[in-house]
């Protein structure tokens, strides 16, 4: 695993340019107020199950739309990222989510169609994140991407924002305020996006067509590997932020407000740990980080199974999966900059993101499956509890083959 020196370090922190910091910061500005637009309809689950009579599978469907239609799409915007740059995309991936979002607010939330129909087209929002990683990654040396991109994935944060604003703009002022407002945002981050964002000079661009380049990558171990990877920890981080408001509610009888501000507190400790996730796997590998977080996911899941009491043990649960996933998230795509060539880094975080949404997506409906048959959670953490297992397993066998061998043997353990 890399461990680069701290006389490395404090060469490579000189030659990071001030333009750099400031592309990274726009990145991360933009990642979040897509994530905000992606995420706008997981806090009004509970209120469209009442007013609209949802069964447990069909809010459970409503949540997940959005994820998987924005994790697929970043398969193909990833791939074009990597040929037309950040400088393009992002702009374009913010403009077209806006129709969504006004669609949504000003006529899509009075049926399960309608919004399912809106929730389809907003997951184009959660593209975004397959623009911002070779963009972020060209900008930075290879010794500082895994900090880079970890402050950079810090921008799904923008879920906590959707949390902590939707159901309190929807109570007071109407279901469309929520939806005008994160509209509005998203014009002004379009515009200034076309106008200041610049992609890294000598960004290595693909020549090969966009169907030669997908099979390229996913002919690569890397992808397959950080792919399944990527699944637990971001696709587990998605499960929660979009299901967890149900989940309290139902499981804990938490008030619709309550639930969502806890959400939003897993959210951000998880978004705070992501760019930590980074930076220890600059210092230490991120090997070594994905095996403490995911053997954490695996006993706070455990944990969970039981349904223990909420205070103290039931969030001493959910903090320590927040912190842990968004640790793993972050060193997940260190692993991506330290091992993907260069030229497919978009690529193959596309294929990865991928892979991370459809994570997010599948528990929420076995969650909601399993309520509906047992009247309990405890299977569904159960096998989150597996799933970390496998994944732990697959780190310590594959993954670290993979980084001995593509690492050379002066920068590896």
């Amino acid at each position: 695993m890399l461990q680069p020196s701290s006389k490395q370090n404090e060469a490579t922190a000189v030659s990071v340019s001030g333009r750099a910091w400031l592309m990274l910061t726009l990145a991360t500005v933009g990642f979040a107020v897509n994530f905000w637009a992606w995420a706008l309809l997981s806090p009004l689950g509970p209120h469209f199950e009442d007013s609209l009579q949802l069964t447990s599978f069909q809010q459970s469907l409503l949540v997940a739309v959005p994820v998987v239609v924005g994790s697929l799409g970043r398969i193909p915007v990833g791939a074009l990222t990597d040929r037309f740059g950040g400088r393009v995309m992002f702009p374009l991936v913010s403009a077209a989510t806006i129709v969504p979002v006004l669609y949504l607010g000003l006529a899509g939330h009075s049926s399960l169609s309608a919004l399912l129909a809106g929730g389809f087209f907003l997951g184009i929002g959660g593209s975004a994140f397959a623009v911002g990683v070779p963009f972020v990654s060209a900008w930075f040396p290879p010794e500082r991407r895994g900090l880079a991109i970890g402050i950079f994935g810090a921008g799904m944060g923008g879920t906590a924002i959707s949390a902590l604003t939707t159901v309190k703009l929807a109570t007071a002022h109407g279901m469309a305020d929520p939806f005008l407002i994160t509209a509005a945002v998203l014009v002004v981050y379009a515009v200034v996006a076309a106008l200041v964002l610049r992609d890294a000079p000598g960004r290595t661009v693909p020549i090969e067509p966009l169907a030669g380049r997908l099979a390229s990558t996913l002919r690569l171990g890397i992808t397959w590997q950080a792919s399944a990877l990527y699944a637990v920890v971001f696709g587990g981080y998605v499960a929660f932020s979009v299901y967890l408001p149900t989940y309290l509610k139902t499981g804990y009888g938490l008030a619709q407000a309550d639930a969502a501000n806890r959400m939003a507190g897993f959210v951000l400790l998880a978004v705070a740990m992501r760019p930590i996730g980074g930076w220890l796997s600059d210092r230490i590998g991120p090997v070594r980080v994905l095996t403490v977080s995911l053997t954490v996911v695996l006993a706070g899941a455990f944990a969970q199974a039981f349904t223990p009491e909420l205070a103290p043990i039931g969030t001493i649960a959910f903090l320590a999966l927040a912190a842990a996933l968004g640790a793993g998230s972050g060193a997940v795509f260190a692993l991506v900059a330290l091992i993907a060539p260069a030229n497919q880094v978009g690529s193959v975080t596309g294929v990865v993101g991928a892979a991370g949404g459809l994570g997010g997506f599948i528990p929420p409906l076995v969650m909601g499956s399993l309520y509906g048959a047992y009247g309990s959670y405890a299977l569904g953490l159960a096998l989150l509890a597996a799933v970390a297992a496998a994944a732990l397993t697959l780190t310590g066998t594959g993954v670290r083959q993979s980084v001995t061998r593509r690492v050379p043997a002066t920068q590896a353990n």
